[in-house]
């Protein structure tokens, strides 16, 4: 009978298996180092491209916070220069508000019919005091007035018929109220006139 020593191929086939499995492990060592490796790379490309991106919006941002600038100093340029306009219409209005008022009198006084004494601003409201050949002439000079831009009403106020001795001849004195384009209404009144209104 024939024995055969099988120990040497037993611790072969063990060395070998064991070598199979360490071979194993290291590879799968390498290839977890190798995956890590690679999410590595591509979640730092993918930050490099998120701050690159961060970088452009910040840039643009930035541009966009200068036009902003801008366009608040253009508006507010705009409204200095339109308050400047309407500090100069006012001027302009009070300096040529007058002398336009007493131009349209002027020209709403029948000539060699009526004549004027004086004239009286106060708040807006006028005065006007004078003489006429009659009471046609005064009302003739009222419509006159009553159609002048820059007077808004006119109220007679009087009439009295006077006799100039030295003329031989009666004429007619008069006191207009008259309502100019300055005249503002006190704020009570407009109120009480605007609840009158309201039952009306």
């Amino acid at each position: 009978m024939i024995k055969i020593n099988l120990l040497p191929f037993r611790a072969a086939k063990k060395r070998e298996n064991i070598r199979r499995q360490v071979s194993i492990f290291l590879l799968s060592i390498i290839f977890f180092i190798a995956l890590m490796g690679y999410a590595y790379l591509s979640l730092n490309n993918r930050i490099s491209a998120l701050q690159a991106e961060q970088s452009r919006i910040q840039g643009e941002l930035r541009k966009y916070a200068k036009t902003t600038e801008r366009i608040k100093e253009i508006q507010r340029k705009i409204k200095e220069a339109q308050e400047k306009l309407k500090v100069i219409k006012g001027l302009e209005k009070k300096k040529t508000g007058p002398v336009r008022l007493l131009d349209e009198i002027s020209a709403a006084v029948p000539k060699d019919r009526l004549w004027l004494e004086s004239i009286v601003e106060k708040k807006g409201i006028l005065t006007i005091a004078g003489a006429a050949i009659d009471n046609k002439t005064v009302a003739l000079f009222m419509t006159k007035l009553e159609k002048a831009e820059t007077i808004t009403s006119v109220d007679l106020k009087s009439t009295k018929l006077k006799n100039l001795t030295q003329f031989e001849m009666d004429v007619t004195d008069f006191v207009l109220s008259c309502k100019t384009y300055s005249h503002k209404e006190p704020e009570e009144k407009v109120v009480k006139d605007n609840k009158k209104k309201g039952k009306g």
